[in-house]
């Protein structure tokens, strides 16, 4: 729940508290009223006819058994003779003086006497006093304990939330890692840094003072360092950035303070600081300047880390998908001394994870983890994760022992394009986007350059109404000017398969991604990569936030004149793509229409059946153009 959230929970459980007290108390001040008061029907129950003559006749008539004579309430309770023990008294109101009927009562030997009610009233209402005035009490109790709580609370902000551990039981060791050898074995020096520390100072070398984990969102980064907490056996702090800024100022360099403190006290230990980005942002970054507030957190933090002070024994670990907004002098040696790069997987690296994913679910041993990584390039250790796990979850909904490759299929299917949706009913508009995924998988076939066809399917996923992937054969870290261009050519394939077909009225605006898309390679060819006639000029740069301490004008990095060659080049380069596309096409109708008939029929088509029939049709062509000899 967001703190936001909270405010206005805990607000509306303020406002129904007060409520709730509000009517307690108005309950217990009509108490006095309620049994401080003859209720009106007892009243009229205990109403008699009875009059003070007619006690006199009675009284002289001799028809009065006993009489009792309450001075305080100036009341006669009278017993008539031959009334049922069970009846009540008739009451009948007095006078001032009532010498007559005190004399009648002697004279006919009546029993009676002087009763007093005062004794039994005062009782009944210090009862009815003590039962609303001890719950006021309590309730006041209650209030100064909580107003006690908060003031400890309010002494205690300044304190570090960090979690702490002495012996950190994250259940995940180094074997639990896969797929980033090379940060593994810089973290693994860290631990030994820490269980044998002799074997590094006998010869004059120093612990490190912070390892900087750098990667993309999903990579491992927070596992890594739940592996480093859960193999060096020594007192963990763990706290995220976010955690050491408040809206008081000085809170988030207290906290600092208190965090090392502590830390200082447990030493050798880990501090563990994720998404440390909230807190080490560029200083003086922004309009007008940066937060106070987070600067001076962050200063603390600077001078914590090497300061005036040393703080020997204490390693930082820190994790962050944005290296580039951090402070300078955070990054310097002696403070993150280390930064260790956490990239995503390659194929060896996707396996290994996979392997270890797959330890707790039950996977059919047709299953080739080998091929699952071949068809997963770009994914990461979460998207791994979450892949098995879909996988998992799909073979339960299907009821099945294993997991098979029809459940990772779908899940990889799920994880890259989305949910899949209702198939298209035959029409034109199915065709239409038969005729569009077609293009795509075939002209990316007929191009060398350009990476095999896995699918092409015309069951909707996602926003997409067909689909169609390409899965590279090898990994790829640096991409050629003719394969950029193969990209480009295959991705209008499919604007180029519906002009051929159905006409340039007729086209669709099935293309837009693939036209934003095709824009956006050509542009980084001319600006970017110098593969244009422009020349090897890089004549634009990532964009740049004001608030991450850049300028707010964002200067053109060359005049209208090159700005104007620019959009000419990259006009030149899609346009040249895109006769190239509609040339291959129509240099292989027959194929493509073969292979939109059997789109239609079946939905999808796997790449090795596609890839197999774009051969056949291209050895037949070749065969009938070869010259008969006579």
């Amino acid at each position: 729940m967001t703190n936001l959230g909270k405010k206005a929970l805990r607000k509306e459980q303020s406002s129904k508290r007060v409520a709730w007290v509000g009517a307690i108390a108005a309950s217990l001040i009509m108490l006095p009223g309620i049994f401080g008061s003859t209720p009106v029907l007892a009243q009229k129950a205990e109403t008699t006819p009875l009059t003070y003559g007619d006690l006199l006749k009675k009284a002289k008539a001799g028809e009065i058994q006993k009489l009792e004579l309450d001075e305080t309430e100036q009341l006669a309770r009278v017993y008539l003779k031959g009334q049922k023990d069970d009846t009540p008294p008739q009451q009948v109101r007095l006078l001032a003086q009532n010498t007559e009927l005190i004399n009648i009562l002697k004279d006919k030997n009546v029993d009676f006497g002087e009763v007093s009610s005062a004794n039994s009233r005062a009782a009944v209402g210090l009862l009815i006093n003590l039962m609303w005035i001890l719950p006021l009490l309590a309730l006041m109790v209650l209030f100064l304990r909580r107003s006690t709580n908060a003031s400890s609370q309010a002494m205690n902000f300044g304190k570090s939330k960090a979690r702490f551990q002495m012996e950190a039981k994250t259940g995940v060791k180094f074997e639990d890692v896969a797929g980033v050898e090379e940060a593994k074995e810089e973290l693994e020096e860290v631990v030994t840094f820490l269980k044998q520390p002799e074997r590094f100072t006998a010869v004059g070398a120093r612990i490190p003072k912070g390892v900087l984990l750098i990667g993309p969102p999903g990579t491992g980064k927070t596992l890594l360092a739940k592996a480093i907490a859960g193999e060096a056996g020594v007192p963990f702090f763990s706290i995220s950035g976010s955690e050491f800024v408040e809206m008081f100022v000085g809170v988030g360099a207290s906290r600092v303070r208190d965090l090392f403190k502590k830390a200082k006290d447990n030493a050798p230990c880990l501090i563990f600081i994720d998404e440390i980005d909230a807190v080490g942002r560029q200083r003086g970054a922004g309009i007008g300047g940066g937060n106070d507030e987070r600067e001076q957190t962050l200063n603390q933090l600077l001078t914590e880390m090497d300061g005036f002070e040393g703080n020997t024994g204490i390693i930082i670990i820190a994790a962050t998908n944005r290296p580039d907004v951090l402070d300078s002098a955070l990054l310097r040696p002696g403070r993150f001394d280390r930064q260790v790069m956490v990239d995503p997987p390659d194929l060896k690296g996707r396996q290994e994870i996979l392997q270890v994913h797959a330890r707790n679910k039950k996977v059919d041993p047709s299953v080739s983890l080998e091929a699952i990584a071949r068809r997963t390039p770009g994914f990461t250790g979460a998207d791994l994760a979450n892949l098995l796990n879909e996988a998992a979850i799909l073979t339960a909904r299907r009821r099945k022992e294993a997991v098979t490759i029809l459940e990772v299929d779908a899940a990889i299917d799920r994880v890259v394009a989305g949910m899949e949706g209702t198939a298209l009913v035959d029409s034109k508009s199915k065709r239409l986007i038969a005729y569009h995924e077609v293009g795509h998988a075939l002209v990316g076939t007929l191009l060398k350059e350009h990476d095999p066809v896995q699918k092409v399917t015309l069951i909707p996923r996602g926003q997409a109404l067909g689909l169609t992937w390409f899965t590279p054969n090898e990994e790829q870290g640096l991409i050629s000017r003719s394969q950029l261009k193969a990209r480009i050519t295959a991705t209008l394939g499919g604007r180029a398969a519906e002009e051929i077909v159905f006409g340039k009225p007729e086209v669709t605006t099935g293309a837009s991604n693939d036209l934003q898309h095709v824009t956006g390679m050509a542009r980084q060819m001319v600006t970017r990569f110098g593969m244009s006639e422009l020349g090897l000029l890089s004549l634009e740069n990532q964009s740049a936030e004001v608030f991450l301490g850049r300028d707010w004008m964002n200067k053109s990095d060359y005049s209208e004149e090159i700005a104007a060659k620019i959009d000419a080049q990259v006009r030149e380069i899609v346009n040249n793509c895109y006769i190239k596309s509609k040339e291959l096409l129509s240099e292989n109708r027959i194929v493509l229409e073969r292979l939109v008939d059997l789109l239609a029929e079946q939905e999808t088509i796997e790449g090795d059946l596609f890839r197999k029939i774009v051969a056949d049709n291209t050895q037949q062509v070749a065969d009938a153009q070869v010259p008969v000899p006579h």
